[in-house]
């Protein structure tokens, strides 16, 4: 009986093991592929516009910026499920990097993380001179905190994963947001792909998903 247990609890071992293995190996396989040749670097054309709606006991108002258009590498992803209102907004992060970071992302030993509304990176420095060393990895990627304009889009953003090529459409936003009893809330995305650290997040309102 005893070992009759034992041979079970074994048995159990080895099966969650081939389990953890099967999965870093996914998780492995998602973050090392690339886009051949890589992308273009995102278009963004200025424009005017707004969308406003209720959410959260918000009344939101989101100003168009820029016409927005990116053809990417998802490189990692980040889920966000608090009741807060940028949870409710965009539920996901979609960090993307396009050029030849996308087209050596295979090659490269990137360490891609998101948390706290920021993505990182990390890699050796002999590495990433192949695709311009510190700078060249800083502007050809981003973080980015996706709005769906509707159903559709909201459920096609939860289905990347690392490892898509997909191609976004819609706004570079900015979000004003207010409450009758004076709570505000606002979000700033960034106009330009040269910055870095505090605001240099894409805010973008998302009307179009392909997956190519």
């Amino acid at each position: 009986m005893i070992r009759e247990r034992n041979d079970k609890i074994k048995y159990i071992i080895l099966i969650s093991v081939i389990v953890i293995i099967v999965a870093v190996l996914k998780y492995r396989a998602g973050s090392r592929k690339a886009i051949p040749g890589g992308t273009e670097a995102p278009v963004q054309t200025e424009t005017t516009g707004f969308t406003d709606f209720t959410m959260n006991g918000y009344n939101v108002h989101i100003s168009y910026l820029y016409e927005y258009e990116i053809d990417a590498l998802v490189v990692h992803t980040h889920d966000y499920g608090g009741l807060d209102l940028a949870s409710k907004l965009a539920p996901r992060d979609i960090a993307l990097a396009w050029g030849t970071v996308a087209q050596y992302n295979d090659v490269v030993d990137f360490h891609w993380k998101q948390s706290g509304r920021w993505y990182s990176w990390t890699g050796s420095y002999d590495e990433i001179a192949k695709v311009g060393g510190t700078s060249g990895v800083n502007t050809q990627s981003a973080n980015n905190h996706l709005i769906p304009a509707d159903s559709t889009v909201r459920s096609m953003i939860k289905r990347m994963r690392r490892g898509d090529h997909v191609k976004l459409k819609g706004y570079l936003v900015n979000v004003d947001a207010t409450k009758p009893d004076g709570s505000y809330f606002y979000w700033n995305s960034s106009t330009t792909r040269e910055d870095t650290g505090n605001g240099a997040c894409e805010v973008m309102y998302v009307t179009n998903v392909e997956f190519k």
